[in-house]
């Protein structure tokens, strides 16, 4: 005869206590501040006791003793424009990782617009912290009555197109300076749109930055992001055009161009080097493997997460990270060829 199967109970604040060998009190105290100000050996056992008892604090039980919901919102704007899932995942980890919930709200309409659904869910006591990543009014912050903690890291615009670090193209001066270094010194910019900020910001780090080594610039083409604009700028250069380097505004464009080589019977980066920009990970896999700039979305969400968690204890916010971008040498690039159409 089977014997009837016992429910687990689920693990109490008690039982991590007893199993981390301290008092319920210091528990509370490590789920309140993260275990800020506990002795480090006494933190690093609390987190081994809630890790492996499996430990998940009773939010409703600790919404009605602390007014605490244990629950941040993350805020974009309207569900018709993609959204930004890589920098959502790293704020979405870093709250995890400091005990929160995390529900993401798509609002519709703008800055207004969000700003007032913002105060309706601000004043709902649901959330601890509210975090935009996409500009709302000015006066949305934080209120001097108190109420939940708002940051605001506006990474995008209404549209889900990039803004601020994001939009940040000074990674095209060293994708130059490193062709120049090769040899290369008449280049062409295959562009994004220029409604885009991230596209205007990389045109002009190009431009600056052909001045600024005494290079030459063939021009800009004018691209859409799309593959077909990579090759019709290469399709249109002409015979005697002396450009040996292609500075593509990401990678897909860069794929563009590559084809657009093959097409004319130029190899790549013997005869044209090649460079994209958002580390796509196909690049990695193309013959030749793309050079490229990779753009480190997840920490640009957890620094913004890490602020508002922040806020919402009352500490001070982390210091700044280093740079996001980082330039990939790949195949794609190579010595200035020597080439005759």
């Amino acid at each position: 005869m089977t014997e009837p199967s016992v429910a687990r109970s689920r693990p109490t604040m008690v039982d991590v206590a007893r199993r981390a060998g301290v008092s319920h009190q210091t528990v509370s105290r490590y789920l309140r501040s993260g275990g800020v100000g506990l002795k480090e050996a006494t933190r690093v056992r609390v987190q081994a006791a809630i890790t492996e008892l499996g430990y998940r604090p009773n939010l409703a039980a600790r919404s009605m003793r602390t007014r605490r919901t244990g629950r941040l919102a993350i805020l974009l704007p309207g569900v018709n424009f993609p959204s930004p899932n890589r920098v959502i995942a790293g704020a979405v980890e870093s709250a995890h990782t400091e005990g929160y919930v995390v529900e993401v709200l798509s609002l519709e309409g703008g800055p207004a617009a969000r700003a007032e659904r913002l105060a309706e869910l601000r004043d709902s006591g649901q959330v601890e912290g509210i975090l935009a990543l996409a500009p709302v009014a000015a006066d949305s912050g934080n209120r001097p009555g108190g109420g939940p903690a708002v940051v605001v890291s506006a990474d995008y615009d209404d549209r889900m197109r990039g803004l601020g670090e994001i939009a940040d193209g000074s990674a095209v001066r060293e994708l130059v300076e490193g062709l120049a270094g090769a040899g290369h010194r008449r280049f062409l910019h295959v562009s994004g749109p220029r409604e885009f900020a991230s596209a205007r910001g990389r045109r002009r780090s190009y431009l600056r930055a052909v001045e600024e080594f005494g290079l030459e610039s063939h021009g800009v083409a004018e691209g859409d992001w799309s593959a077909a604009s990579g090759t019709e700028a290469v399709r249109s250069l002409a015979p005697d055009s002396g450009v040996t380097a292609v500075v593509a505004a990401n990678d897909v464009v860069a794929a563009g161009v590559v084809r657009g080589a093959a097409e004319r019977g130029w190899r790549v980066p013997a005869d044209l080097s090649v460079t994209g920009w958002d580390n796509d990970p196909v690049g990695a896999c193309m013959p030749p493997s793309l050079t490229t700039v990779d753009v480190d979305l997840e920490a640009l969400g957890a620094r913004a997460m890490r602020r508002l968690v922040c806020a919402v204890r009352g500490t001070a916010p982390p210091p700044a990270d280093g740079p996001f971008h980082r330039v990939l040498w790949r195949e794609s690039t190579g010595p200035v060829p020597s080439r005759s159409d």
